[in-house]
């Protein structure tokens, strides 16, 4: 595999092998891949508790009486335009 880098980017894997911490470029690079697949996991979470926290608020709104009852599909065109404003 050839991958291009820029020289910036180069210069801070190099500076990550020197300063120790790994042993080659190769371990930075895995590290770095590591750490984006569990920024990915976090921000779905992220997203994932944020939908839960919308669909409770719906539920509650349900619940309390304020929902609309949508018949038809033009009702339900005109709420998206609503929506979309």
């Amino acid at each position: 595999m050839h991958i291009s880098l820029t020289t910036e980017l180069e210069s801070r894997i190099k500076a990550k092998v020197e300063s120790g911490l790994y042993n080659n470029a190769s371990e930075v690079i895995r590290e770095a891949l590591r750490f984006m697949d569990t920024h990915e996991d976090w921000i779905h979470q992220v997203k994932l508790a944020l939908l839960r926290d919308q669909l409770k608020i719906g539920t509650n709104q349900l619940d309390s009486g304020e929902g609309i009852a949508i018949e038809s599909k033009a009702m339900l065109d005109s709420l998206f335009d609503d929506i979309k404003g």
